[in-house]
């Protein structure tokens, strides 16, 4: 990957050399030195490890009450759709609200729902109807509690912080994804699904404590009407094409790629005649990829001038990568792939939201992650049932075959947006855009 960023001829970057690689890996974990941050995000660590695990189990559960790629996903769609439905007051909320509060409150629900989840699993009474519906339920919790957290980080970190205190939480939500789904293969095929729904009800703990625990200063709250504050981040976003651009790009990585999981269990047991134990190695690969993406390449891409050729390159690899991924036979070659595959959506994804929260008015940044999390989330409905009818129609080596085709296609006509692959948003920590496109 990094081979491949070398060889593009227009990017203009600072300084290749190992002092300077150095120097932008070390800077990344600033944000550390803040005890509030730093005990926030060791309570994170802990939760989402178990969230991939339930995650993981979930659909495995589902997997084999069915043996449908369509069952996988629906459920995929039940658990993302709310931040469709939610996402024009989401953020608001978290504007105008206490986000500490929220947090305690929803973190506390979901740690309850995974108790019912692990008791209708250990009692060997769970149906397909439960699942559908503790996903959809768990799905408007999180939906409410994603904007508040984003932007709990921005008011622990400050503004000159939030780029890299995105990506240090950044690189805690891929070391999850590595550690989550890899245990969650071994305790299942061990254990049993329940053990690991209930390793996530008592992960929840964590972050409950290290949310009350911390001090964090939340800026000016939005005055005015729910409705009306939503409408304000989208003419917000109306008027700047580079936040239109970065909204779209994280469309696409969830739209093409993250979709692609949702068939894992289908495509590791009928492809590469594997057991849950392969899935969650699958899995696990992916976010050792993105950790790896997270850890070296970010914090280096963030240094480039031309983010926007950056993006819309990643983005063409990425497809590049989930078509081979697709003629994959055995699972070492599949492992690999994956693992590449893994690297480019972090890279995206943490580079948007960074940009995002800086490019925003502090007081409309919970709003704008709103908007963002109603992309990289609410499209996944759509995604996952896409996804699994292709499956279930074609096969799941086709399905991820055209997912992989739809990203070459999509970064070739990013390429030809209006200034993007110029673009330089500059410096972390310019002041936030008011106005005008750009």
């Amino acid at each position: 990957m990094l081979i491949c960023f070398g060889t593009l001829n227009n990017i203009e970057l600072e300084n290749l050399g190992g002092t300077r690689l150095k120097s932008a890996f070390m800077e990344t974990f600033e944000p550390l030195k803040n005890r509030n941050l730093r005990t926030y995000l060791s309570g994170q660590a802990v939760s989402l490890i178990g969230t991939w695990m339930q995650v993981t189990a979930q659909s495995w559960v589902v997997w084999k009450l069915t043996g449908s790629e369509a069952a996988l996903g629906t459920v995929g769609m039940m658990g993302t759709i709310p931040y469709l439905l939610l996402g024009p007051i989401a953020g608001t909320l978290a504007d105008r609200w206490d986000r500490r509060k929220i947090l305690v409150y929803t973190q506390s629900i979901a740690m309850l729902l995974a108790v019912v989840l692990a008791g209708l699993v250990w009692t060997d009474t769970v149906q397909l109807w439960h699942v559908y519906a503790l996903a959809m339920t768990l799905g408007t919790v999180s939906a409410l509690d994603l904007p508040a957290a984003q932007a709990f980080i921005g008011d622990m970190a400050g503004r000159d912080m939030i780029r890299k205190a995105v990506v240090v939480n950044g690189m805690i939500v891929q070391v999850s994804r590595v550690l989550g789904p890899t245990l969650a293969g071994l305790v299942v095929a061990k254990l049993g699904a329940a053990t690991a729904f209930g390793i996530n009800a008592l992960s929840f703990v964590a972050v409950i404590a290290s949310i009350l625990a911390v001090k964090a200063t939340q800026g000016a709250r939005a005055p005015g009407a729910t409705s009306g504050g939503f409408r304000e981040g989208l003419s917000f976003v109306r008027s700047h094409r580079r936040i239109q651009d970065l909204m779209i790009l994280t469309g696409l990585v969830t739209f093409f790629i993250f979709s692609v999981s949702q068939i894992l269990p289908s495509f590791a047991e009928r492809t590469l005649h594997g057991g849950v134990d392969l899935y969650g190695t699958l899995m696990g690969a992916s976010g050792a990829g993105a950790l790896l993406a997270v850890i070296v390449i970010v914090p280096w891409a963030q240094r480039l001038r031309r983010t926007g050729l950056m993006l819309v390159t990643v983005l063409g690899i990425a497809g590049a990568l989930v078509m081979l991924f697709s003629v994959m036979q055995t699972s070492a070659l599949a492992l690999a792939v994956y693992f590449m595959a893994g690297m480019c959506p972090p890279i995206i994804l943490t580079t948007n939201n960074g940009l995002l929260q800086v490019l925003a008015p502090n007081e409309m940044r919970a709003r704008l992650l709103s908007l963002y999390l109603m992309v990289s989330f609410g499209l996944q409905p759509l995604s996952n049932l896409w996804v699994g009818a292709m499956a279930e129609a074609a096969g799941a080596p086709w399905a991820i075959r055209a997912n992989g085709l739809a990203l070459l296609l999509a970064a070739a006509v990013m390429l030809l947006r209006p200034g993007l692959t110029h673009w330089e948003p500059g410096a972390p920590g310019a002041k936030p855009a008011t106005t005008g496109a750009r």
